[in-house]
């Protein structure tokens, strides 16, 4: 306990200051100190004493849209810089998500529906997989790695994209569906709400996403040392989350121009192409991930699960 107290004194500032700047005037963080001491830091010290100086210890961090995913993984990347001197690198699954014009290809040669970027499938598994490969060899070389802007559902130029010039101690991979296993295919035959029924009667979108979670997206999986898992109570909790996020996305990007934020509608009806594998994970994630954290209703963590190995 000394530990924590001792991380915490000198980590609060910045990290104070961190979520003040993720906060809005509707949306202000609460229970900081509560989070960082029980939660974070204790977190922290546990991928400390994994750290293995020969190559990096790859970590993912799940949970269903709107969990807190990028904020949660931002808070231990400077906790694990600031306190342990770790060299961090963190990275969404999302910044890997196909062009564009590769998902327009796509949805002309697989089916309509992969023209929206989310589900495995419309991710480019092979350069995340590349960079796992690359980032674990002796001689490290410098890497760039793609950066995506969801504001106009493409990737940012090659001039923005990540520079990795060291070696990280830590990555840190965090994704809706990092982690996700493929369901036995006779389960995919129902549907499960209204995208599913009327735009993929034919289950071609259902089997080439769960072939995609089947292969590329397990063996790139693979390379997870640990899995950190976010669990919500329920999909409808993560699509009010989504729904706040997407509100925050419009207000911090005000004065750009030809942006694709989504109304309420558009996040309820987007986030459907999401909810047989979200759901899928509320059930199997538990099993497989290294620890739980749980959220309460008020978008609050209360409570840890360490599973041993």
């Amino acid at each position: 306990m000394k530990s924590v107290r001792d991380c915490f004194a000198k980590v609060k500032k910045n990290c104070f200051k961190f979520i003040k700047s993720q906060e809005t005037s509707a949306n202000k963080f609460k229970n900081k100190e509560r989070m960082l001491k029980s939660y974070l830091i204790p977190l922290c010290f546990w991928i400390s004493k994994k750290i293995n100086r020969k190559k990096p210890l790859i970590i993912g961090v799940a949970g269903g849209q709107g969990t807190g995913k990028t904020t949660i993984t931002s808070i231990l990347s400077l906790i694990l810089r600031t306190y342990f001197k770790l060299n961090v690198f963190k990275v969404s699954i999302d910044d890997f998500y196909k062009t564009r014009n590769e998902r327009r290809i796509l949805s002309l040669t697989e089916h309509p529906l992969l023209i929206t970027r989310g589900v495995p499938g419309t991710h480019d598994h092979k350069i995340i997989s590349n960079f796992f490969k690359k980032v674990k060899k002796k001689n490290f070389k410098n890497i760039k790695l793609p950066k995506f802007d969801k504001s106009i559902d493409d990737r940012c130029k090659k001039k923005l994209w990540y520079k990795l010039n060291f070696r990280p101690d830590v990555v840190i991979l965090e994704g809706w569906c990092v982690g996700a296993k493929a369901q036995n295919n006779t389960k995919l035959k129902k549907p499960i709400n209204f995208l599913e029924k009327v735009k993929d009667r034919n289950l071609i979108w259902r089997k080439y996403v769960n072939t995609q979670l089947k292969t590329n997206y397990k063996k790139l999986f693979n390379h997870l040392d640990e899995i950190v898992y976010l669990k919500s109570s329920s999909f409808k909790l993560l699509q009010e989350w989504r729904i706040k996020q997407e509100k925050k996305l419009r207000l911090n990007s005000k004065k750009k121009n030809n942006l694709k934020i989504m109304s309420k509608g558009d996040v309820i009806n987007f986030m459907q192409t999401y909810q047989r594998i979200t759901q899928n994970m509320f059930k199997d994630a538990p099993k497989y991930a290294s620890i739980i954290f749980k959220l309460d209703s008020k978008h609050q963590i209360n409570s840890a699960i360490y599973k041993k190995k």
